[in-house]
């Protein structure tokens, strides 16, 4: 499923910027786990035991998807 932005469900992403009211840094990998408004995308960060550490709603211009399924490069920030 895709939304206008490009940005789909499961597509893995990366933080454009630091939040650090959530204790995370830019460059920080999640994945998709939910489309939200046309800008809205709820994204689970986990660790390497699959364990979520973080999950909360981001906009597109805080994305970067870095998993794009064989279709080539596409920034989405």
């Amino acid at each position: 499923m895709k939304n206008n932005n490009g940005i789909e469900l499961l597509d893995t992403v990366a933080l454009a910027d630091d939040i650090p009211e959530r204790s995370l840094r830019r460059g920080e990998v999640g994945t998709v786990v939910e489309l939200l408004a046309a800008d809205g995308f709820e994204v689970e960060f986990s660790d390497d035991h699959g364990e979520t550490y973080a999950e909360f709603a981001l906009r597109k211009d805080q994305l970067i998807v870095v998993h794009n399924k064989g279709r080539g490069l596409r920034i989405a920030a």
